[in-house]
């Protein structure tokens, strides 16, 4: 993609975090609004126990998550690859592309004979600001389980998005009926 196709890509956003939105969700104590995270995105390392199955089959587990923070996301987890056990994805077809991270390529999980379709991504070549997620695996919770600390994360609405909603994420989020242009 050519630099003023991507600058107009990232251009189209109306929120960008500098300020949070009249219809967002007032935050509690512990609680984090995604209006108040920046556009474009920031990495934030996360130390938390992150654990993904597939049914009762562990494939993956780490306390060196990064979580990528998006104005209106929940977060998304990206895991690194050691602690991602390969032997159970196969890549899948398709790709997506991203204006602020690069192209996403895709991975089914499969455990005998149990797969989830494309329910895990990595950028292999991520735009520079991007790198440190280079490799990382993210899995959508809606097509695997996952967990953080031990809650099980909930599915960002829409099934195109693969955010992490937990108890301490306060929206409205991207992907729910009528977000379209966020």
């Amino acid at each position: 993609m050519d630099k003023k196709t991507l600058e107009r890509a990232r251009g189209l956003w109306q929120h960008r975090g500098q300020a949070r939105s009249p219809f967002a969700v007032e935050p509690g104590p512990g609680q984090e609004s995604v209006w108040d995270y920046p556009r474009p995105p920031a990495i934030v390392d996360d130390t938390r126990l992150v654990q993904v199955y597939l049914g009762a089959t562990l494939i993956a587990e780490t306390r060196a998550a990064r979580r990528v923070l998006e104005t209106a996301s929940p977060p998304t987890f990206y895991l690194p690859p050691n602690d991602v056990r390969m032997e159970y994805l196969r890549p899948a077809s398709g790709h997506t592309f991203c204006e602020w991270k690069g192209q996403a390529d895709y991975f089914s999980v499969c455990v005998d004979d149990t797969c989830a379709e494309h329910a895990a991504w990595r950028y292999r070549e991520p735009f520079g600001e991007f790198i440190k997620i280079k490799d990382h695996l993210a899995f959508y919770p809606g097509r695997v389980a996952c967990l953080v600390d031990g809650e099980r994360v909930k599915a960002q609405a829409g099934g195109f998005y693969g955010g992490w909603i937990t108890d301490e994420i306060v929206g409205p989020f991207k992907g729910e009926p009528g977000t379209g242009g966020w």
